[in-house]
């Protein structure tokens, strides 16, 4: 999903909110307007002030009823009659509970009329606010602000119909970059060309003469290049585990959802994230400076071991942490004498631990055990380019050696813990960690994330063979 329209529908919730203020203060002055007034007097005394004090907390109401109906669903393709048709649904379940509570507690205020109008008003104002917002995103797809770039597979009658009826409505938000008849090594050549250089965002498979075969390295592709993969519904001999369908322009398309945290669940980690590490940080300051004298004391260097390692969507990051190593251990990794001293206890794989490790410091030694060293991850939580939950760094020289099924864990941000560290740590053979990490990516949940961070502790005092 763009993060256009995870901006549009996050807007939805104020727009919303306001055009509901906006409708309760319109159906207040309609009140004490004079014709209605003559029609019927007014015998309760209601100012302006209190009403928007009662109204700040009855919007919430009506906010809390949308989200119930579906209003604040990430899909953007939803027909504009069916978006009306849940906000009639809200307004009603909203005004339906208010008359509940007006009820039994007159001591709100007494009037019918305001509420049965602010109902009817809440329905014209949240369709029109609605509309506007539309409105803009549709005026933004002409300058190409926020659309689909898609590069079509296929050629034949399904192609030529998504083609043509793309072409036709701008307002789906799909512009077709380029069309291809196959998917071969030439052609993945291209693609990955044009990848590069930002031409295209999303694949969509529109014919049903490729082998399974085919379609798997279109689904690696799409990984490896942090592409979205979608194709025509009547496309199943592809084995996918994560779909969404919908409907776009009358034609029924799967899109291929590489993981759950997306839309409102990314949202509500990001806000997690923040609140979460900045508490720990407050609260863990004082072992912070302690550690960092300790550091200094025990050997020559800087307080803190930084260099680059890949991040979500394979774009690199400054990674640091305290240093546990002496100075420029991260060149012996890399140095064949060392290497043939030294057993990699993780032979085979792209990664590289070793037992009894000369180069680890004595306080070092103390602070890896107890993952002390890693505390100062907490920072890069907080600016955004780590989680508290997901797959472990990755180095670059380590991915330059991961395998296509490797290169899915990219496709989130990096954890400072995880399904892998908790179901093992370093113990783990590579491979392990890597299913166990798409797993978690394939199925997060904000239940899953807790799970885990209330595991991590027991995580860390456990004895690990690589110690």
């Amino acid at each position: 999903m763009k993060r256009s329209e995870i901006a549009i529908s996050a807007s939805l919730v104020p727009v919303d909110y306001l055009m509901i203020i906006l409708a309760g203060i319109a159906s207040y002055f309609l009140r004490y307007w004079e014709p209605i007034k003559n029609i019927r007097p007014v015998i309760f005394n209601l100012t302006l002030g209190v009403f928007i004090n009662y109204l700040a907390i009855i919007a919430i109401i009506w906010i809390i009823s949308f989200a119930l109906a579906g209003l604040y669903s990430m899909r953007a393709t939803r027909r504009p009659i069916d978006e009306v048709s849940k906000i009639i649904l809200g307004c009603s379940t909203a005004v339906m509970f208010l008359m509940f509570v007006f009820f039994f507690s007159r001591s709100l205020f007494d009037s019918r009329f305001i509420i049965l109008i602010g109902w009817v008003l809440s329905i014209v104002f949240v369709v029109i606010g609605r509309g506007v917002v539309r409105l803009i995103q549709h005026n933004l797809y002409r300058f190409n602000i926020g659309t689909h770039r898609v590069v079509i597979i296929g050629k034949g009658q399904v192609s030529e119909e998504v083609i043509n009826s793309f072409g036709q409505n701008i307002k789906t938000g799909y512009k077709i970059v380029e069309q291809f008849a196959d998917f071969d090594k030439e052609i993945e050549v291209k693609l990955e060309k044009m990848a590069r250089e930002d031409k295209f965002d999303e694949i969509l498979v529109a014919t049903s003469n490729l082998s399974s075969k085919v379609l798997d390295k279109i689904n690696d592709f799409s990984y490896i290049n942090h592409i979205d993969l979608k194709y025509v519904a009547d496309i199943f001999e592809f084995p996918i585990t994560n779909f969404q369908i919908d409907t776009i322009n009358g034609l029924p398309i799967i899109e291929v959802k590489k993981t759950r945290l997306d839309g409102w669940g990314r949202i509500a980690k990001r806000i997690f994230d923040v609140i979460v590490s900045s508490i720990i940080i407050i609260l863990i300051s004082p072992i912070l400076l302690a550690t960092a004298i300790a550091i200094k004391i025990d050997s020559r260097g800087s307080v803190f071991f930084s260099y680059k390692r890949i991040g979500e969507q394979g774009r690199p990051f400054t990674y640091f942490k305290f240093r546990s190593m002496i100075r420029d251990a991260h060149k012996y990794r890399f140095d064949e004498k060392f290497l043939k001293a030294f057993q990699n206890l993780r032979d085979g794989t792209p990664m590289m631990k070793f037992e009894n490790d000369p180069r680890v410091t004595r306080v070092g030694k103390f602070i890896r055990r107890f993952s002390i060293d890693e505390l100062p991850e907490l920072f890069n939580v907080w600016i955004g380019k780590m989680s508290l939950v997901g797959p472990r760094p990755h180095e670059v020289e380590e991915v330059a050696k991961y395998e296509n099924f490797h290169k899915r864990v990219l496709t989130i941000k990096p954890g400072m813990t995880g399904m892998a560290q908790v179901s093992g740590r370093s113990d783990l053979d590579f491979d392990d960690e890597v299913r166990l990490d798409v797993w978690y990516m394939e199925n997060w949940s904000m239940k899953l994330d807790l799970m885990i961070l209330f595991k991590t502790p027991l995580a860390v005092l456990k004895k690990r063979k690589t110690e």
